[in-house]
């Protein structure tokens, strides 16, 4: 029953920063999906007999890639497969599982926030037994096997019922198809204070959640509305859908507009928050009051201790590099370390797994804690709620108390999306030449104190990665930072960060635009965007 399939090798599979991502024609060829899983299997040892994880977001080509990767598991010697009933698991669920269940790993089967559907996005990621993305090591041994694949194994066998929960075998496999949102909701029960919550949305707290027709549906229907008591529509897009509706399911100021123009209007209502296609992101807007990702991981910080899970208090933050210091002002305060970490959750898995963190984020949106190795939408929201409830304080006051105290960290991200990958690459390489020239210079931002490439030393294992991103720091304690995605499927695109500190006793009421222009204006000077790319302005800022 077990076919040896003889095969040649694409060069174009090399995992990004959250694994495989290619337009779904790109997967639909001969050979592609199958070469990769195999490769991902041969750069593992000692999983015959183990327990893998299988699900994905539900996107275009889900059920395929699933049934491809049950029939390959089972021919390569795994004993047992848990899969989301539907294929459907979130990316945090699917951490959970694995770390519960004692499982090998998991293949995580999704593109995140990019769009699904016959022409677009489709995503294969490996995730390791402590539930978090592989590390570097492993993903450069996967992509090494790539390039010299000749063959793989697959069961000759009929597809898998993945629709009904319980138990079948797939030749000597045993294939258990599971709830993918039960253990889940349970464990979010376990950290927030859901009696507390609860009663505040009978009080007439009113929330709305947009689940952008992606995975995070019947989380959210669960969780907000049959376990908290929010009323029926509460949870709005809650059919996951192979195209997200056609929706670009990244919860972001532009294609959660929506939602947005719903959170400004005078009758908006209280909190407001949206995910995206795989779980992971969150968005977070109170009436009349939207929440930077950096802002919300530092309020986040700051208030964790009036969740039960996290009562005991923080052993350190973690952050990436292009996210703003306005977490590092709460772990000063709270007397804890602060992480500087590369773009990637993975680097966090690391501080996470030896206890020297307990909360993580990053700017592109993505929050978590060690309750599992992924980022979490859904947790995040909770969290808010869950301090929303503790403060009787809308969204705005909380903000504003913590800008009072803090100071605040005025960000915004510019993204050039689609850029010839040539382009983009002699852009960075004429901007790290110039580096050791611009400390002392002048531009319209102001002085420049220091210029560097990113790099970081894990100071669990003394890894060291490099050329994480260019760092323009002032003299006012203001930077520019500079570097290429690695989450899109065409092209490159190049991310701008724009950070300006104003203290807590200084203008905290400034529309973000206007404090930022100046930088702004300082980023198309100092990289030459405008030259290398051809656009003058971004293509979303957020």
């Amino acid at each position: 029953m077990i076919q040896t399939v003889a095969t040649t090798p694409f060069d174009d599979q090399k995992p990004g920063t959250s694994g495989l991502r290619k337009k779904v024609r790109v997967f639909q060829q001969p050979h592609y999906a199958e070469n990769f899983i195999q490769s991902v299997f041969d750069s593992l040892d000692g999983f015959a007999g183990q327990t893998l994880v299988i699900g994905g977001d539900g996107r275009y080509l889900n059920r395929e890639v699933i049934q491809i990767a049950l029939r390959m598991a089972a021919a390569n010697g795994f004993g047992r497969v848990l899969v989301g009933q539907g294929g459907i698991l979130s990316t945090p669920a699917a951490s959970h599982l694995i770390r519960s269940s004692g499982a090998f790993g998991g293949l995580v089967l999704s593109a995140s926030h990019n769009p699904g559907g016959p022409d677009e996005d489709f995503g294969i990621k490996y995730n390791v037994s402590n539930g978090g993305p592989a590390p570097e090591k492993v993903t450069d041994a996967i992509h090494a096997r790539t390039l010299t694949i000749d063959s793989y194994r697959i069961l000759d066998a009929a597809a898998v019922d993945i629709d009904t929960l319980g138990t079948s075998l797939l030749g000597t496999m045993t294939v258990e198809v599971v709830d993918p949102v039960a253990g889940y909701a349970a464990l979010m029960e376990s950290l927030f204070d859901f009696p507390a919550i609860k009663a505040m949305i009978a009080g007439g707290f009113t929330l709305a959640f947009d689940s952008m027709s992606a995975v995070t549906g019947p989380y959210a229907t669960e969780i907000f509305e049959k376990r908290l008591g929010a009323p029926a529509g509460t949870v709005m897009n809650g059919t996951p859908l192979p195209d997200f509706g056609h929706h670009h399911p990244d919860p972001n100021l532009v294609h959660a507009k929506a939602l947005y123009d719903r959170m400004m209007a005078a009758d908006a209502p209280d909190f407001g928050a949206a995910s995206d296609g795989d779980g992971d992101r969150n968005l977070i807007i109170g009436r009349h009051c939207y929440v930077t990702p950096s802002d919300s991981l530092a309020v986040l910080a700051a208030n964790a201790h009036l969740a039960p899970g996290y009562a005991g208090g923080l052993k350190g933050i973690a952050r990436s590099m292009p996210t703003s210091g306005a977490a590092d002002r709460v772990a000063q305060k709270l007397g804890i370390p602060l992480y500087e970490t590369p773009t990637g959750w993975k680097f966090f898995g690391n501080l996470l797994d030896a206890g020297m963190a307990t909360i993580c984020g990053e700017e592109s949106a993505g929050t978590g804690s060690d309750h599992v190795r992924e980022k979490d939408g859904i947790w995040a929201v909770l969290l808010w709620l869950n301090i929303l409830a503790a403060r009787q304080q809308s969204v705005a006051d909380i903000m504003a108390d913590h800008w009072a105290t803090y100071g605040r960290n005025y960000y915004a991200r510019h993204d050039y999306e689609a850029i010839a990958k040539d382009k983009a690459d002699a852009l960075m390489t004429a901007l790290r030449d110039t580096l050791a020239s611009l400390p002392g210079t002048d531009n319209s931002g102001g002085t420049v104190k220091a210029a560097d490439d990113f790099a970081y030393t894990d100071p669990t294992d003394q890894s060291v990665s490099r050329n994480q991103g260019v760092r323009i720091l002032f003299e006012d304690g203001s930077r520019v930072v500079f570097r290429l995605s690695g989450t899109g499927t065409e092209g490159a695109t190049l991310r701008v960060y724009i950070e300006r500190y104003v203290g807590p006793h200084g203008d905290l009421a400034l529309a973000t635009g206007d404090a930022l222009a100046p930088l702004a204006a300082a980023a198309q000077e100092l990289a030459d965007i405008a030259g290398y790319t051809g656009m003058d302005q971004p293509s979303v800022i957020t």
